[in-house]
């Protein structure tokens, strides 16, 4: 597994500490080293100091983002219901929900080794 995977799955398991901490105490959400080690161990990967510097500086700049876009007010904005709807305007294609098929259930049941009550019976797998 690539290093950036364990670490991208560490961050992950992280970020609800860091989001509960920094988003309702309304604080910076940069991280300090101590953190980054903490991921590492996470992610199970070692880290020498200057990849824990760099990964420090990556993991603040992704958080700087995350912060710049949480302070647009988005209050006017109605939701979309698909993302091709910001461009285009998009008829959403519902269809009846009823059978259009036969129930061929006994033709599918007739060739099967053994069913009982309309379920198909499986020999055990598992002891």
């Amino acid at each position: 597994m690539l290093r950036r995977d364990r670490i991208g799955r560490a961050v992950m398991e992280a970020w609800p500490l860091v989001r509960t901490t920094c988003v309702t105490q309304k604080t910076d959400m940069s991280l300090n080293l101590s953190a980054v080690q903490r991921i590492a161990h996470l992610a199970r990967i070692q880290l020498s100091s200057d990849e824990m510097e760099a990964t420090l500086s990556q993991l603040n700049g992704i958080f700087a983002l995350i912060e710049k876009m949480q302070s647009i007010d988005t209050s006017h904005v109605a939701p979309l219901t698909t993302p091709l709807a910001a461009a285009t305007d998009v008829a959403l294609r519902f269809r009846d929900d009823k059978v259009t098929e036969a129930d061929r259930r006994s033709d599918y049941q007739g060739v099967a080794p053994s069913i009982e009550e309309g379920l198909y019976l499986v020999p055990r797998v598992i002891e």
